[in-house]
């Protein structure tokens, strides 16, 4: 059972590996967005019960997008991004 989803994410990381540098970029920005949403969801006027469940979504989403986004551009790709930024 656990070599096969060993097996399993082995194959998606080998698949979000082969994406291009720019899609990376493009997941890493959606992920910043998803923070910002997950946190003013949280100043909406609805039920508490909502606003966790908002909250857990849009959290697990940018969680998501931001590993998705580190497998995309891998350690080259990362280095590139922080020269971006200027930082070495």
């Amino acid at each position: 059972m656990k070599e096969i989803f060993l097996n399993a994410f082995g194959a998606v990381k080998r698949w979000l590996a082969g994406l291009s540098f720019r899609t990376g970029v493009i997941v890493l920005s959606s992920c910043v967005l998803f923070y910002v949403l997950s946190f003013a969801a949280l100043a909406l006027p609805v039920s508490a019960a909502l606003r966790g469940a908002l909250w857990f979504v849009l959290f697990g989403c940018a969680k998501t997008a931001q590993y998705g986004g580190l497998l995309i551009l891998g350690v080259e790709g990362v280095k590139r991004v922080k020269k971006w930024f200027g930082r070495e």
